[in-house]
């Protein structure tokens, strides 16, 4: 078995990543199985174009957020909450807290 090295971690919203699987498909023709997978479900559940999800994350990244990094600012775009209850359950698994400000404003974003 081969020994793989990570050169490079980036987290990437759902919008990205079908965008870079829609250059594996130019470049290769076809998709792999797990690939193909992934991009049948990207394209049942991704309506928001690449060039939105940077105008957002340009957006949420100006608010200046404290704790706030660039994995949470994916989750956020990625499911667009219209509540208070669905941001809030986007930190569960993290131990971030952000103030009631804070969480207003991104929510002004996303709706």
């Amino acid at each position: 078995m081969t020994n793989v090295e990570i050169i490079n971690e980036m987290p990437l919203t759902m919008a990205e990543l079908k965008e870079k699987l829609d250059e594996v498909k130019k470049r290769d023709k076809e998709l792999k199985n797990k690939a193909l997978k992934t991009y049948e479900y990207l394209n049942k559940f991704v309506n928001i174009k690449n060039k939105e999800v940077i105008k957002l994350k340009e957006e949420i990244a100006k608010l200046q957020i404290p704790r706030l990094k660039e994995r949470h600012i994916n989750k956020i775009i990625d499911i667009m909450p219209h509540d208070m209850e669905i941001l809030k359950l986007i930190f569960v698994g993290d131990n971030i807290t952000l103030k009631q400000e804070d969480l207003d404003k991104i929510l002004k974003i996303t709706k």
